[in-house]
């Protein structure tokens, strides 16, 4: 039997650091975009970070990519093409792959995404955290409610019908009510999944330094359960802590992840985990 046979799915993740602004909850590894953002140079720096890792691969091709950060969607259509064409190339992708872009509806527009799509991008995640235009100012995102809603037809309009919408809740000074209006529009919106988690204050964060004012644990936990049961109801089915899915559309990253399959990692502060053909496993930073 080949070794390929013999090792766990491989996917793909692809950070990309910079944002327009950076959010007071957020602790991953995101700057403050300047002007302009050296996207040639970054791009070729992923190039090599990916040949210099294809070893890891063991022969298997790429199940699943995911482009996080920060906010990939700054980037032009052309560089997520190039770093696609080179995974292509160096590692070779599966037939099906799921290829995941994260986009934010403040730094997105209909022809970025056509041209993501035509870059081989087949899913997009988009970062709504709340439809209520008070709660985003407090979570200090560039986008309001309306804002929101246009990049979510814009990414229909460009062909993308596979699509995640990331929502919070327990945000600070949040009712039950106002949770549940949240869920309510973006199941109105029909998205294939929804990521859906509570807002946890994180250390080295602006919220850390400043707590804002969450809603008690027993209204935290209502919010949850009363958020849990409607989407059940409405048939999204809970496949992992804070992600649901219709129709079969689980994301075949998170499961991977969630099922403790490999992945390499490339990009400012990603990290791999890989399973070797002996059973060593590893991690690298």
């Amino acid at each position: 039997m080949s070794a390929p046979s013999l090792l766990p799915p491989l996917s793909l993740y692809i950070h990309f650091p910079w944002c327009v602004k950076k959010c007071p909850y957020c602790d991953f590894n995101s700057h403050e975009a300047a002007a302009t953002i050296p996207e040639a140079d970054y791009v070729k720096a992923l190039q090599r970070d990916l040949q210099h890792d294809a070893h890891y691969a063991h022969g298997r091709k790429l199940q699943s990519i995911f482009m996080g950060g920060g906010t990939p969607s700054l980037f032009s259509a052309t560089a997520i093409e190039q770093i696609l064409n080179e995974a292509e190339q160096t590692i070779g992708f599966a037939d099906d792959i799921e290829i995941t872009l994260e986009a934010n509806p403040g730094a997105s527009t209909e022809q970025k995404f056509r041209g993501f799509r035509q870059a081989g991008v087949n899913r997009l995640s988009l970062g709504i955290q709340s439809f209520n235009d008070r709660h985003l100012k407090t979570l200090g995102r560039i986008h309001d409610s309306q804002l929101a809603l246009s990049a979510i037809d814009a990414a229909r309009q460009a062909g993308f019908d596979n699509f995640n919408l990331d929502l919070m809740y327990a945000l600070p000074e949040q009712t039950i009510g106002e949770a549940l209006a949240d869920i309510e529009q973006a199941l109105a919106l029909q998205p294939t999944h929804l990521s859906w988690y509570q807002l946890t204050v994180e250390p080295n964060t602006v919220f850390y330094n400043q707590p804002p004012l969450q809603p008690n644990e027993d209204t935290q936990y209502t919010m949850m359960e009363a958020g849990q049961q409607r989407l059940n109801n409405s048939g999204y089915q809970r496949y992992e802590i804070s992600a649901y899915a219709n129709h079969e559309h689980h994301s075949r990253h998170n499961l991977n992840y969630w099922q403790f399959g490999d992945y390499l990692g490339i990009g400012a502060g990603a990290h791999s985990k890989i399973t070797e053909a002996n059973g060593h496993i590893f991690r690298q930073h």
